[in-house]
């Protein structure tokens, strides 16, 4: 209390607040500009900004456009270029056009604004470089105006008014050298280089006092009477040339406070509440934020408002949770990370952004559901930070842990455009100041989000330590509840230690085996923040909207432009893999089949084996999520958000409760990440051979124990196994299957070249032979779809049935809305393989209103299916 009496000169003494009856008006409003812009070239305006900004000037030839958006963005959306993403035609596009500045005007009305409002521009996002003009003046120059991560506000108090403002943004785009966005290797640069105002621009208007960058944190008390201390900065800031006293009124958890404040003329002054100074904000048994699945995901409200007399000054609400993030190193040195006191194995995958950073919300949300879906718990944000709150907002709901940081983008010449060492291309004393300016921005911009558990300051390389140094600085006074790591990378900082994580491929294809043998590079041991068997190639229907009919196939150079770049712009090692275990394919759609079974094989083990070998192992990062446009690399949906066969191996790995099968030891493994025992199960271990007779049959009874994984059972050596064969593991809870898992195998083992393993991937000299595969025995299959209808999503469900004496295999199901797949879908299960005579139940959820759904059923060698609802 002595420190907020020092600021305020007068003792802070809590009232109750208000009564509701109190008549008063609220002053203040932000208002987001998106509609009502157009774009033009700046080498077709021959005007000043001055002059776009009179209120006698009218566009002609101008693109209308919503804002955030970059240029390429606005120009497709205005039909200039289409169809950009098929074949080769992204390159057509000519980057001349992108060489100049490029104008972005609108006029706005302000129907709340009120005279004497403090009125803000506030541009969260602009790439890369701008002037600005305002009814007819210059607010900010091109010369200070730059960084595609600062976050900018300029008071326009004097020149705003109630009608007809008149703005114009002339933007240049990035340079050589510039730390922009970038893509790195994943896929082709966007033509503009997306330059443009690719984050929102907000009006915001108050009274004379305005409440900024409020922050909210919480100290949690684990105990049998368990309690949390919130704890609430924000700069209060009095805009007015006079004294004003007020009352800052505050609400949280039902309950309400009251703080009269003086402040003096121009002050602007940190304010921090804690239950010291005002009580309501101890909680007691608070309900803590969870990430999935191990509770519910829980966010507080937080509202602020500042009152002068009648009139409500500034309004400020937060969302928040209420959760401890630590991390600790394992006796190996390794990195691990506990939430809420709990250790919790990170699975996730890396999130990009569209290429030309148009997500919109929905797609967005889509997307979160996704992954939530494969029982992932965390995305990892390399240089896209998202181009607003959506995607943190959806995270802090959905209970997905987010790690955000900056891109290798900046650490590598070629990518950066000017000269790198080992600390990167951030050297000179004005680039550390404006990357400084920009980790500041993004910090404080997302810094509320429960689900961000760490700040990358780094990628590939660590920081300069000069720049360390400001980062860890900014860090102390911006926000202390998170991880921070210099790098994600496998590096030891003289400022801040080792990270304790590791970035050592691979990349590329890689069997199953790998995660379990290798222990020197990306096996299953420590936390690497990104790896990946490689390609995904997507379904057929996905394929066929990226490519024309002439270059479906063979394979050719489309093909390999919608690759990555570099080491990856080929599928020539897939390929190999993918031939030489499954048999050549005879056509695309041989080959897009089998790649969804071979992509479920091959992302299986990996996050299985993270799972099998915890807290040895603490964490995975699938190299990538998604893709920022279609193609055939890293990604677990692709850019139409069509899951393919690796979406379903994902999910069926990350089951919470899962029987596991150990391709090294030819164990099975028992994990359950649930934070308690889990009690009267029953693990079915069968083993089938080719020809679906039954080889092997054992029932355990076990208890799995909270958080753990255990071995329950090591296959024995069978005389007489069949080259191909299969494994059929169960999960029981009093004679209910609570889990399922079905493996192909091959008595001819996939065998690698440790030795001459590279950053990207491990040679292989031997493959499983599963070219049995194709002439399995026949079998039958029959299925009901049923749905029930909703508002705004339908549930479905299918009930399959195998009516043959022989497995079904790789049963895979398409939702259909007029002969094309429905998307996004939410199936619970796909890639199924059904025992003989078994039947089993899926359910699918998608968007409502869209008529004449169908359930397609295909499988590798059921010769009759059979939709009994028809």
């Amino acid at each position: 209390m002595a420190r907020l009496v020092s600021f305020f000169s007068i003792p802070l003494i809590l009232f109750v607040l208000l009564s509701c009856s109190t008549k008063t008006q609220n002053v203040s409003f932000t208002r987001i500009l998106k509609n009502n812009w157009e774009m033009q070239s700046a080498a077709k305006i021959h005007r000043t900004g001055a002059q776009l900004t009179l209120p006698a000037f009218r566009p002609e030839t101008w693109y209308p456009v919503q804002v955030p958006s970059t240029v390429l963005a606005g120009l497709v959306a205005n039909h200039v270029y289409e169809n950009i993403y098929k074949d080769l035609n992204l390159e057509s596009i000519p980057t001349e056009l992108f060489k100049q500045g490029w104008w972005f005007r609108t006029n706005f009305d302000l129907p709340k604004w009120r005279e004497n409002n403090i009125t803000r521009l506030r541009f969260n996002g602009i790439n890369y470089r701008a002037n600005i003009w305002l009814n007819g003046v210059q607010v900010a120059s091109a010369d200070t105006l730059l960084g595609a991560f600062r976050v900018f506000e300029i008071n326009v108090s004097h020149l705003i008014q109630k009608h007809a403002n008149q703005m114009a943004v002339e933007v240049f785009p990035p340079r050589k050298g510039d730390f922009t966005i970038g893509f790195v290797d994943w896929n082709p640069a966007p033509p503009d280089n997306n330059m443009g105002i690719w984050r929102d621009v907000e009006v915001i208007s108050t009274g004379a006092v305005a409440m900024e960058t409020p922050y909210v944190t919480s100290a949690i008390h684990f105990a049998e009477d368990s309690s949390a201390d919130v704890q609430v900065k924000t700069i209060i800031h009095n805009y007015s040339k006079r004294t004003i006293a007020g009352t800052l009124q505050g609400k949280l958890a039902g309950k309400r406070f009251e703080l009269p404040l003086v402040l003096k003329a121009g002050e602007h002054k940190p304010l921090q509440l804690n239950p010291a100074n005002v009580p309501e904000l101890h909680l007691t048994h608070p309900k803590l934020w969870w990430p999935a699945p191990l509770g519910d995901a829980h966010l507080y409200n937080l509202s602020l408002r500042f009152a002068i007399k009648d009139t409500v000054s500034d309004v400020q609400n937060v969302r928040f949770g209420v959760r401890k993030v630590e991390s600790y190193f394992t006796k190996e040195g390794h990195r691990g990370f506990k939430i809420n006191g709990h250790k919790i194995l990170i699975r996730g995958a890396g999130w990009v952004d569209d290429l030309l950073l148009a997500d919109t919300p929905e797609k967005t949300e889509a997307q979160i559901r996704y992954v939530k879906q494969m029982h992932l718990n965390t995305i990892r944000l390399e240089g896209f930070w998202g181009k607003d709150q959506t995607l943190y907002n959806l995270c802090d709901r959905y209970g997905i842990m987010i790690m955000a940081g900056w891109s290798c983008q900046w650490e590598w010449e070629s990518y950066l455009g000017k000269a790198c060492d080992r600390f990167g291309g951030v050297a000179s004393e004005s680039d550390m100041k404006l990357v400084e300016k920009s980790w500041k921005n993004q910090l404080t911009l997302f810094r509320n989000h429960p689900s961000v558990i760490a700040w990358f300051s780094g990628s590939d390389m660590l920081p300069r330590p000069k720049l360390e140094e400001r980062y860890l600085s900014a860090l102390q006074t911006i926000d202390t509840t998170r991880v921070y790591l210099a790098a994600a990378s496998e590096r030891t900082s003289a400022i801040s230690g080792p990270t304790g994580v590791k970035m050592n491929g691979p990349y590329d294809y890689v069997p199953p085996v790998y995660w379990y043998q290798d222990s020197t590079h990306g096996g299953a041991f420590g936390f690497n923040t990104e790896t990946g068997p490689g390609p995904q190639p997507p379904p057929l229907e996905s394929v066929r909207r990226m490519l024309s009919s002439e270059h479906l196939w063979p394979m050719d150079k489309v093909w390999e432009y919608h690759c990555g770049r570099n080491e990856f712009n080929t599928l020539k090692r897939y390929e190999n893999a993918l031939n030489t275990r499954y048999g050549p394919p005879k056509d695309v759609a041989d080959f897009t089949r089998t790649a969804q079974m071979a992509n479920y094989e091959a992302i299986r083990p990996m996050f299985e084996s993270f799972a099998a070998h915890k807290f040895h192992s603490t964490g995975v990062i699938q190299w990538m999520l998604n893709s920022a446009w279609p193609e055939f690399y890293w990604q677990l949906y692709d850019y139409y958000l069509m899951p393919n066969g690796a979406f379903y191996g994902t999910r069926k790995a990350n089951a919470p409760l899962q029987l596991i099968y150990d391709y090294d030891k030819q164990a099975v493994v028992l994990n359950n990440d649930f934070l308690r025992d889990q009690t009267q199960l029953t693990a079915v271990v069968r083993l089938f051979d080719r020809d679906s007779g039954e080889l092997l049959h054992k029932e355990i009874s076990l208890t799995a124990a909270a958080n753990q994984a255990q071995t329950i059972f090591t296959i024995p050596d069978i005389s007489g196994l069949s080259n191909l064969y299969f494994l059929d593991l169960r999960l029981l809870r009093q004679q209910q299957t609570i889990a399922t898992n079905f493996y192909w195998l091959s008595k001819q083992t996939d065998q690698l070249d440790y030795p001459q393993s590279t950053w990207f991937v491990t040679p292989q000299t031997q493959f499983a032979d599963f070219k049995d595969l194709r002439a399995l025995p026949p079998a039958r299959v029959r299925y009901t779809f049923t749905r029930q209808h909703g508002l705004k999503e339908e549930t479905g469900k299918v009930e399959l049935e195998n009516v043959s004496a022989h497995i079904a295999f790789g049963l895979r199901l398409l939702l259909l809305s007029a002969g094309e797949p429905l998307l996004p879908v939410y199936w619970d299960d796909n890639y199924i393989s059904l025992l003989p005579g078994e039947k089993r139940a899926v359910t699918v959820h998608f968007p409502a209103g869209h008529g004449a759904e169908s359930v397609q059923v295909s499988g590798w060698n059921v010769t009759s299916i059979e939709n009994a609802n028809q």
